[in-house]
This record gives C-alpha cells, structure tokens and sequence, in this order.
C-alpha cells in the first residue's frame, strides 16, 4: 500500500447536511493537515454500502493538504430513511449536487478546487450529476461505474419493471456474496458483519439506474470534465462495455482509462489496489498543479454531436423506405388525432412550439370530441416531453420565487423581465405565489397571438397595475439593452431550445446581460437530451410558418458557457427525474 508513515492517520468529524426536501444526510469530513489547503476530494460508495467503508482512502492517497469528505446516501448508513430507498435516482442524483454546494458553503471549497472519487452505484450518480448539472469540479476518478449490471436471469429488467407497475414500490435484496466484490479476507469479513451495510435496494432506485445509466452512456460526449476511469478485469457484478463505451464517447479533453487484470468489483478495496491508489494521486496531483483549460462549447452548432444529429434529423427520408413509411404513417395519426383532440389540433393550426400550445399543455384539462377524443387528448398530454414541460413550469416557478426572496433580502426593488413569454403563465403564476412584490412586470414575445392572450391573462389574474405585454424580438441585442426600468431578473424560458445557431442565442444573451442590474438575476432553461428528438422532427410541426420542429440539444455545460460570456455565474438547478428539461439560476457578476 502507499506509504503514509510519514503523516499521522487521520479522525473524522461526523456532520450533516439537509437535502433540498429536508432530510438531514450524515457525512465524515476529514480537514487537510499539511498546511493550506489545496483542494478536497469528495468520496461516493458502492451500492449498499456507506462513507467508512471507503475511509481507507484518506491515508493511503497520502494527500495532506486536501480536506476528505464521504457521505452515506440516503437510506444507507448512518443517514436516515428506510434501507436502500429514495424516492428516485434523480433525487439522489441532486443530493449529490446539494452535497458539493454545502460542502462549498459551510467548509468553503470552491467547487472547482474539488476532486470526485465514485465507485459502482456510486460512480454512476456522479456521472449522471455531472452530464446533467456541468459541475465544473475539477475532475472525476470512476472506479468500475455500475452501467449495467449482471443480472444473470433472463429479462430480469423488464419483468421488475412490470412488477413495479404492478405492485408499487417494493425491494430487491441482493445476490452478491462478499467472496465475489473482493480477494481480501479482511474486507470479506467485514462486509458480511458489517450492520450498516444495507442489502435490500428499492425497485424504483435499481430502475432508475438502469436509465439514466443508459442515458449517460449513449451521450457521455457531454461530460467535458477530467474524467479517470478504473476498470476491474474479473468483475462478477457488473458488464465491461458499457464503461468501455462511456470512456470512448466522453467530451472530455483529458482522460485516462486504467484497466485492472484479476481485480473484483470492490476496484479501491481490493487486497492488491495500490498501483491503483498511486495512479489515483498522480492524476489528480495532475489535475491542481497544471488545470487544464475547459472544453471550450460555445460553437458546437457548427460541430460535434448534437451538430450532427440535429442535422441528420433534418434530412428526409425516402418515402418508400421502412422509416419514410412509418414516419408517414405517424404523421397520418397525428392528424387523425388533430379531428378529435383538442390539443393536437391546436398543435397543427398554430405549431406544436408554439406559446399556445405550451399554454395548453400547462393548464393540463384534456378536451375533445367525446369520450374518445379526451382520451386521446389525454394520452397526448401525458406523453413523456409534455410531462416535462409541466415539471419544467414548477422549476421555473420555483426560481423565480427564490430569486425574487433574494432580491428582498437585499432591499432592492423586483423587476421582472420576461423575453419570450408565450403567454406569460409562469410568470403571473410565480408573481402571485410569491410573499415578495414586484414592482414591475415586463412580459415581451414575438408573436401577436401570444401576446394578445398575455394581456388576456394579465387582466384575468388582476395584475394590471405591475404588468404589461409588449410585442418585441428576444434576439434584438439593442431593444432588449435598452429596457425601463432596468429588470434585477431576467426570465427565459423554453426559446433557447427552439433555435440550434448559438450565435442567435449569444446575441439574445448580450442583450439580457446589458440589461440586468449588477446582482441582478436571470432563470434559463435548458435540454440537454430528449428521447422523443426523432418523433418530434419527424411528425410534429413547430409555428415557423409549419417546418418541422427539428431541435439541436444543447449540452447543460454549453448553455452554461453561454451565459457566462453574457456576465452571468449559474448559483443553481433543476431537472425533471428524466432527465430532459433543467433550469437554472444565475446572478449577473458585477
């Protein structure tokens, strides 16, 4: 093992932190002792287990002048709730995020002096949180990442997945013995008696691994960040190519990939693990004596992978062909669909984009012709992305609210700003929530339509003293610069997506940026990914004039980099559980 005769061995201090629905998560916080402190390196077990069992790690990467932390997840360990439960993997996903903030509010490490290591289960939270926030840590170290686990029974996933429709919420207990994780008898033994350990994982936690698993391997192209992979060469729990798969496809400019031979599961517990304990402290030794610059994603519209499928979604197919018919024949539905569903005949008359139709969407009452037609409106509107875009509304919402808080709290006047605003819902909907009152309400779209039926909702919520709806261009740089009275926060919500050129979108930004005070506030939203992209760009029409709705995605840590140029620093996020809409906070830097 490394020699760390040299420093003492370290003691833990037990703290906790409160998640964003209130439970309060034990962690171990272990301060640097070799003077200034450099940085921290953020520890994330395996399923079932807890922080302390990767505590060996703190002496043996002899790193004296990092702070250590290690959590136990909710439902495991010394942190509350029943025994391998959550009430999602995106829930825990976030806790993640909620975890690297605290330890950046209460221990002051700034998040891009922290270093990730994340084994199994563990490793897998990481990588979602990191393609779906774009932390900007300064790199990750992923020890056999639990992409996609052996199952062994054949059609295991879709049969839990039945069940869990079936039956609700109930427990898998698991089937890997001790002798299968490791070689070493010590850490054998201490596993099976271990009482900590927590064996049952709830179904809706496993499920929710397997897709966002498979969501993060297909796009590992958007993590841009430092990434380490360990790979154990006799894993009994897990399957290979999905890790290999994740390493070729990452965005990352620096990567490294190191393959054990003979190791088991448990990669940082094994018996032998101490070339790969030394490759762990060279890399990230690596990473803070020479940071390298970020990937730089403010022209990927012009190249790189979401560049490449939105235009491969734009180009036609042959009638003839087997995807030309069934795109054809999807199309002949939806419009079958439009005689009896109020809401798709709404989406072919005036764009399934459009600020009517995401004001329908929003109000969620299926209308139609009959029986049948509410029920297809129905299933229309539970479709995944329509779920999304409600889930999406409650964000916004919630930011705004959060953002207007703050404003309060520093004794400055709110006023709102909105630049597309369809019908304005959102707004006039988190202004009223809101103990805090707005002086004034800016609400801007294009659009006639939208914004004759804002006014209309304007008048219907009684806010016509602070609000008013006026007909402007979101990427007029000079129009929106030149706003009164300045807006301290700025809304954007669901345009960005709408337009693939990023120099439109820079253009749009600059403006808002020369508009909003100094600590002022924007709320954006953002797609990083949608599994319904090709369905969309083939069958569904948006309000330009009728062309197809074919989108670009745009990475989180693209739409990010955007808004910094525009003098914004993002504070915080949402995103649905999967894994479609997010939307951020962010204060304008003085």
């Amino acid at each position: 093992m490394t020699d760390t005769s040299t420093h003492p061995q370290r003691s833990p201090q037990e703290r906790q932190f409160r998640t964003h629905d209130g439970e309060s998560l034990f962690y171990r916080h272990w301060p640097a002792t070799g003077g200034a402190r450099r940085g921290a390196i953020v520890l994330f077990h395996r399923g079932h287990e807890h922080g302390a069992r990767m505590a060996h790690l703190v002496d043996e990467l002899d790193l004296p002048d990092f702070d250590f932390f290690a959590w136990d997840a909710r439902g495991h360990g010394r942190s509350p709730g029943q025994r391998g439960y959550s009430p999602s993997f995106a829930t825990s996903v976030r806790d993640v995020q909620t975890f690297v903030q605290h330890i950046g509010s209460a221990h002051g490490v700034a998040e891009h002096d922290v270093h990730v290591i994340a084994q199994s289960v563990g490793a897998v939270l990481v990588s979602t949180w990191a393609h779906d926030y774009a932390p900007k840590v300064r790199g990750l170290t992923l020890a056999s990442p639990a992409f996609k686990v052996k199952l062994y029974v054949p059609f295991a996933r879709a049969g839990l997945g039945l069940m869990h429709k079936l039956r609700g919420l109930f427990f898998v207990n698991s089937y890997v013995k001790a002798k299968f994780l490791t070689h070493d008898p010590e850490r054998i033994a201490s596993y099976e008696s271990d009482p900590l350990i927590s064996r049952p994982i709830a179904v809706n936690i496993l499920l929710g691994l397997y897709e966002a698993a498979d969501r993060v391997v297909a796009d590992a192209n958007a993590i841009t960040l430092p990434v380490q992979l360990l790979i154990s060469g006799s894993d009994w729990v897990v399957h290979h190519k999905p890790q290999h798969q994740f390493f070729e496809r990452l965005g990352s400019a620096v990567k490294t990939k190191l393959e054990l031979p003979g190791f088991f599961h448990d990669t940082l517990g094994e018996k032998d693990r101490a070339p790969a304990v030394q490759a762990i402290r060279e890399f990230i030794l690596q990473l803070f004596d020479q940071p390298p610059a970020p990937v730089d994603l403010r022209a990927a519209h012009l190249a790189g992978n979401t560049a490449d499928e939105s235009r491969a979604l734009a180009e036609p197919l042959a009638p003839l062909s087997l995807r030309g018919a069934y795109w054809g024949m999807t199309r002949a539905g939806l419009r079958l669909g439009g005689v009896l569903s109020r809401g798709v005949k709404l989406g072919h008359d005036t764009g399934f984009d459009s600020g009517s139709t995401l004001d329908y969407v929003y109000r969620n009452e299926p209308k139609g012709k009959g029986a049948l037609g509410r029920s297809v409106d129905k299933t229309y509107l539970e479709s995944i992305g329509w779920r999304g875009i409600r889930q999406r509304k409650i964000h916004v919402e919630e930011l705004i609210r959060i953002a207007m808080e703050r404003l309060a709290e520093m004794h400055r006047e709110v006023r709102v700003m909105d630049i597309a605003a369809g019908h304005g819902r959102y707004v006039l909907d988190a202004v009223l929530a809101s103990p805090v009152k707005a002086s004034s309400i800016l609400l801007r779209d294009y659009s006639d339509i939208n914004v004759r039926d804002g006014r209309a909702l304007i008048a219907e919520k009684g806010l016509e003293d602070v609000a008013q709806f006026v007909q402007a261009d979101a990427f007029d740089r000079i129009s929106l610069a030149t706003v009164t009275p300045r807006p301290t926060l700025a809304v954007v919500s669901g345009l960005y997506e709408l337009f693939p050129d990023n120099e439109m979108v820079r253009r749009s930004l600059a403006g808002v940026g020369d508009a909003v005070e100094d600590r002022g506030y924007l709320v954006y939203t953002g797609q990083p990914w949608h599994p319904q992209l090709e369905m969309i760009a083939r069958a569904l029409t948006s309000h330009r004039q009728g062309e197809a709705w074919v989108m670009r995605r745009r990475t989180q840590a693209e739409m990010d980099q955007l808004v910094e140029e525009a003098g914004f620093r993002k504070i915080d996020q949402r995103i649905d559980e999967w894994g479609i809409f997010t939307v951020s906070l962010a204060v304008r830097v003085a």
